[in-house]
């Protein structure tokens, strides 16, 4: 109604030319009705279009291809939602999540006592999502004979008691040890799992990131470091790795994560604070969807066992 109301203004014109005052003030009113009416549908539909929201994740820089992944599939079936995906560490991704600049926590280690009281001053509780399993992965140059360590072994290395492979049935070379920053879930996690809460060798190289600490043991016969499983390639050797000396030596895989076999895996987390908005919420569930789970294998990541 409202454009035909406009063709038929367009219409007069020609004859309001032709007739002379009168009609070309009718024009002009016919007119300025038509266009005001094409502004108020205009507006009209911009009030029926969806809703467009985003949503900001932030963390560990195990998970960020993993998160990235999980994305991409989930923004193809939300086309009203754009994700943004960023690493940086898991102490990155809480500090975002307490300043309020990240909907979504990625950790690949829990939250901190202190963390979680910061978000608790915000009148706000924790609130931890396993989204998938991980093995952390020691490497070692190809051209590297050791083949095993057992736990004991690998905290000498990493703390700088053991700094020669042929302690550890190696070459006779120093061993340079790569690691993580501080802000690393990884580095944590090592620090306490593996290395029981002593410090690292004061002469470990503090690498910015998961692709960093990769690209260096790949060109550094004797680097010695740890990633993700899901970051393995063949740049690289994997490290067995016993539980105590005359163990059994375990190489990381899916397999040996699902039955505990493993002695260096995981839990991965996302932490919302409070219970997570309604497209937060959303996201979540779908990572941990048979479709999300079947990304999270195609990664090298371990589903969460049962879905």
């Amino acid at each position: 109604m409202i454009r035909s109301r406009g063709r038929r203004a367009g219409g007069n014109g020609g004859v309001a030319s032709r007739r002379g005052g009168r009609a070309g003030s009718a024009l002009r009113v016919v007119t300025f009705v038509g266009l005001v009416s094409v502004v108020l549908l205009g507006v009209g539909l911009a009030g029926c279009a969806p809703k467009h929201e985003t949503l900001v994740i932030r963390g560990s820089d195990t998970m960020v291809n993993l998160s990235a992944a999980w994305a991409e599939a989930f923004m193809k079936a939300n086309r009203s939602v754009d994700v943004s995906v960023q690493g940086g560490g898991s102490s990155t991704g809480f500090k975002a999540l307490i300043e309020g600049t990240a909907d979504l926590a990625n950790a690949s280690r829990p939250i901190k006592d202190s963390e979680a009281k910061a978000i608790r001053d915000k009148g706000k509780e924790p609130v931890a999502h396993v989204v998938a399993y991980d093995a952390v992965t020691i490497i070692v140059n190809p051209s590297n004979t050791v083949q095993h360590l057992d736990m004991t072994q690998l905290a000498a290395i990493l703390t700088g008691q053991v700094t020669n492979w042929k302690d550890v049935g190696g070459p006779d070379r120093a061993i340079t040890v790569y690691s993580r920053e501080s802000s690393s879930g990884t580095y944590a996690f090592v620090k306490e799992h593996v290395m029981g809460n002593k410090d690292y060798s004061a002469s470990a190289r503090l690498m910015p990131s998961t692709e960093s600490i990769l690209q260096a043991v790949a060109q550094d016969q004797t680097g010695i470091g740890y990633i993700g499983l899901g970051y393995l390639t063949s740049a690289v050797k994997a490290i067995a790795i016993a539980e105590k000396p005359g163990g059994t030596p375990i190489l990381p895989s899916a397999e040996a994560v699902g039955n505990r076999t493993y002695p260096v895996a995981r839990p991965l987390f996302i932490y919302s604070a409070g219970q997570p908005s309604a497209v937060a919420k959303k996201f979540i569930d779908f990572c941990l969807s048979k479709e999300g789970q079947r990304i999270t294998g195609e990664m090298g990541f371990v589903p969460v066992p049962g879905r």
